[in-house]
């Protein structure tokens, strides 16, 4: 069979460029958290933009997915203060939905005590409340978020959160509940050259016994698995590792709970180049097993033996 030469040319298929955008828009009651939920999108690496007014919504999208942008998730506050502009917020979402743009809708509610007591610890007045009572503020804008609120995808009602509550809650929701909403940097260091002043933990390994006086694994360090063989063999080093991981399991859930989500474990020994790099990378294998977010550096690899 022949082929046409008059007939067009298949045009090669293109990758939208919404494909893979992620919007989140932040509303809810005023006083029930928004600014909160803002931070922890922040700390999640959401680009955030607070007080939006919803018409800017599509223009912001478009800029951020221009060629050779790595920006590709956007929560966006979105509430009362935009006075007139919310109104528009029905048609932006519509317009969203239209282009492809995955779009969710986060909710913060409290009850009308909670807010009112909210309020009048933060001395301010209600965004609605004009010249009138706190209360038909507060009434007035349950009115004006009753829809967006049932087509929300979620909704966290706030009245028995503290702060640290809620941005547990947004971690599990976000990143899936238990302790790998914490994340655990590990890093090895010689003590001859200072402990580092950021770390959560800091171990001493300079109990066990030192591979640079092995002739064989002077030159090597702990990433080699002679060295990694010799340190984990030395007397003391499995009930070491295991005591300590059970440890860092337990701390790890109670930072969760309170709203500590980034964590620094420092290894020590002499130079930073054997027994506290195998250590270190031990540990981490065995944290992540239990699933952990885990990240491991060695400070003093650079320096060389001596």
């Amino acid at each position: 069979m022949s082929t046409d030469a008059t007939s067009p040319t298949p045009k090669a298929e293109t990758i939208p460029p919404f494909q893979g955008f992620e919007v989140m828009l932040i509303t809810g009651m005023s006083g029930a958290g928004r600014s909160r939920a803002a931070d922890c999108m922040e700390d999640m690496d959401w680009y955030v933009v607070d007080n939006m007014p919803p018409r800017l919504l599509v223009p912001l999208v478009d800029m951020m997915t221009s060629s050779g942008s790595t920006l590709h998730r956007l929560a966006a506050v979105v509430d009362v203060r935009s006075r007139s502009y919310f109104d528009d917020l029905s048609a932006v979402l519509g317009h969203l939905d239209d282009l492809g743009v995955k779009c969710r809708i986060l909710f913060l509610d409290a009850s009308d005590q909670v807010l009112v007591k909210r309020f009048e610890s933060v001395r301010r007045p209600h965004p609605l409340q004009g010249s009138g009572r706190l209360i038909d503020g507060i009434h007035e804008e349950r009115k004006l978020l009753d829809n967006l609120k049932e087509r929300a995808d979620m909704v966290i009602d706030t009245s028995a959160l503290s702060v640290h509550d809620l941005s547990t809650r947004l971690y599990e929701l976000m990143l899936g509940s238990g302790p790998t909403t914490v994340g655990i940097h590990i890093m090895s260091f010689g003590f001859k050259y200072g402990i580092p002043i950021d770390a959560d933990f800091v171990a001493d390994l300079r109990f066990l016994p030192n591979p640079f006086w092995v002739p064989d694994l002077r030159e090597l360090n702990g990433h080699d698995e002679p060295v990694r063989e010799y340190v984990l063999a030395s007397k003391g080093a499995e009930e070491f590792i295991e005591a300590y991981t059970q440890a860092i399991l337990t701390a790890v859930d109670g930072y969760a709970r309170e709203d500590k989500h980034y964590v620094t474990i420092a290894f020590g020994c002499t130079g930073g180049q054997h027994r506290s790099v195998a250590m270190a990378d031990e540990l981490a294998r065995r944290l992540r097993i239990k699933g952990m977010d885990v990240t491991v550096s060695a400070r003093e690899l650079p320096h060389k033996p001596h």
